[in-house]
């Protein structure tokens, strides 16, 4: 049985999160600027959209840009803020034959009037589509997303509108960018890295890690199905005993 059968075989992820490393070192690898290594992640990004759509997957969520992200060179950060309006021409296209929604997690106060704009945009124009959401993550950070449902809730609290013994992990849960999302089954890192850098890390609780040497823009069809077909290999307990079939 081939890779793609045997995938397909299998139970499918609903919801899988990819941290997109490794645009930079591709560039840097042909002497092309870093910018440059980013347009063809982008271009990625939108070819392993429609891939996961294709698999059935319901849920995509990627590490676009992180709240520590600021600090890079001003020349890279000022491209990486065209993403959402490069993005845009693939709604367009391929990702409204595909009935992708789309959705944005992270802060939104430090983005340009024009920015905060297209995002809203591309939000509303897509939030009736019923195929894969792609969760796009851009200004996030795991530490900013807690804190933020933390003073929520607490707000709640003293308004005495919840009660103490109603916060609970649903209710904290139901205050993330997330909520909306099934629950994360994998997590996948491009570039070779092994750490999860401030992604996600309520969600990841209990989802299986993937990690790869291939940099985001080799990271193709094939690279996707042999993690998932890796996932789909592991003992998922939770925390239990499970013994493997």
């Amino acid at each position: 049985m081939n890779l793609q059968k045997r995938v397909l075989s299998n139970i499918i992820p609903s919801h899988i999160a990819i941290i997109l490393d490794g645009n930079g070192r591709w560039a840097k690898k042909r002497k092309l600027p870093r910018t440059f290594g980013h347009k063809v992640g982008a271009e990625n990004l939108k070819t392993t959209t429609i891939n996961c759509s294709k698999l059935g997957i319901k849920a995509l969520s990627v590490y676009a840009f992180s709240t520590e992200n600021w600090s890079r060179p001003k020349e890279e950060v000022d491209y990486l803020m065209k993403l959402p309006r490069e993005l845009e021409k693939s709604f367009k296209g391929n990702f409204e034959e595909y009935d992708i929604k789309v959705m944005f997690s992270g802060r939104r106060d430090r983005f340009s009037k024009e920015n905060k704009e297209l995002l809203n945009k591309i939000e509303e124009k897509t939030k009736d589509r019923s195929g894969l959401i792609l969760n796009i993550c851009f200004d996030y950070g795991s530490y900013t997303e807690m804190l933020t449902a933390t003073k929520e809730i607490s707000k709640l609290y003293k308004e005495g509108k919840i009660k103490l013994d109603d916060i609970n992990e649903e209710l904290f849960s139901n205050h993330l960018y997330t909520k909306d999302l099934p629950k994360l089954d994998l997590l996948i890192r491009t570039s070779g890295e092994l750490r999860i850098s401030n992604f996600l890390l309520w969600q990841l609780a209990y989802s299986e890690l993937y990690f790869t040497k291939k940099l985001w823009p080799e990271f193709n069809y094939k690279q996707l199905l042999i993690a998932i077909d890796n996932y789909q290999k592991r003992n998922r307990t939770y925390g239990g005993l499970k013994e493997k079939k």
